[in-house]
């Protein structure tokens, strides 16, 4: 989507990734297909790209860096990148930038679960600092008995233990800024997740003008702080009493923003290259409010009858296989705005 995005824009966009028939190289002007670390292939994506930019947090922040040591205008940043790929770093840049988050532990081991069940409590979730995604790598502690399973549970690997966050309803925004530090913020989606796992968002979300304006504010500050170039999605926790928590960003355009596509003159995709490439932020106003729905693994089958749905607009990966809980497409429902 982002190749198709900065074709429409008149680029020639090249696209590094391992597998040879990956869905971004068939839309493409050129593929590499090498690991993202691979020092030849990250040389010759140096050489032939006025921008670079990635689309997913699995990139080693290394590999960003070795680009940015090779002189290529890489955004979002390296550092970016990094403190994304590590929860308790992110956990600990979010507070220091003044973004609310829930109350957080560093875990070593069990003998620190058992120091973070006496310090906050039961219960508490524990993710592995890295990797995992979609509900993996986490599992919730409940007492102190469970400590070495859940320990296991979570990969018995460096973790983060955190206390629950009393929310009534996930939200996120969609934030970019551009590289004379221009920022544009879209209105808030409400996320619905089953098994970890996204679901469905509706935007925008109906909510105040005092939440929508916190959202905007914690986009602008975490912008700021990260000196940062294009997309951004921040997860948020609308707490019950009001307010928001921040519970996690990713340095790219978002599955909740996908929504834009078809709700927005100027979607995500697009917004992330004119910020890339260092053109003007477009409009981020919605003219329509949808119901994003994720399609995962074989629910793609019913690609023909959701095709004709008058007021439905299907989105196909191009992804070859479809496996149990794979991201295949998503759907996006239109509706009119509130009046």
């Amino acid at each position: 989507m982002l190749a198709l995005a900065a074709a429409r824009l008149g680029f020639d966009v090249a696209v590094l990734d391992p597998a040879p028939d990956a869905p971004a190289a068939r839309v493409a002007a050129k593929a590499i297909a090498a690991e993202y670390d691979d020092p030849a292939a990250l040389a010759l994506l140096a050489q032939i790209s006025d921008a670079i930019t990635f689309e997913f947090e699995n990139v080693p922040a290394a590999a960003i860096q070795t680009l940015a040591d090779l002189g290529a205008a890489v955004a979002p940043s390296g550092r970016a990148l990094a403190i994304s790929q590590d929860r308790l770093a992110e956990k600990t840049f979010l507070n220091a930038a003044g973004a609310p988050t829930v109350a957080f532990a560093a875990v070593g081991g069990p003998a620190d679960l058992a120091e973070a069940l006496k310090r906050h409590g039961a219960p508490l979730l524990v993710k592995s600092r890295q990797g995992g995604y979609d509900g993996k790598g986490q599992a919730w502690l409940e007492r102190a008995d469970d400590i070495d399973a859940v320990w296991r549970a979570a990969g018995a690997v460096p973790a983060i233990a955190e206390t629950p966050a009393g929310f009534d309803r996930e939200l996120s925004v969609i934030a970019a800024r551009g590289r004379s530090g221009e920022v544009a913020v879209y209105p808030l989606g409400e996320n619905r997740h089953v098994g970890g796992v996204l679901r469905q968002t509706t935007a925008p979300a109906r909510t105040t003008p005092a939440v929508q304006s916190q959202a905007e504010q914690i986009a602008v500050t975490l912008l700021a702080a990260l000196d940062y170039v294009g997309v951004i999605g921040i997860e948020l926790f609308e707490q019950r009493g009001g307010g928001l928590l921040v519970n996690e960003f990713a340095p790219r355009v978002h599955n909740s923003g996908h929504w834009t596509l078809d709700g927005c003159e100027v979607d995500q995709f697009e917004q992330h290259i004119r910020a890339v490439a260092g053109w003007p932020l477009g409009p981020t106003r919605a003219l329509a409010r949808v119901e994003m729905t994720n399609l995962l693994g074989d629910e793609i089958d019913a690609w023909q009858a959701l095709a004709a749905e008058a007021n439905a607009r299907l989105w196909l990966y191009g992804k070859t296989e479809a496996r149990p809980g794979r991201k295949m497409g998503h759907v996006n429902r239109l509706g009119p705005l509130d009046p």
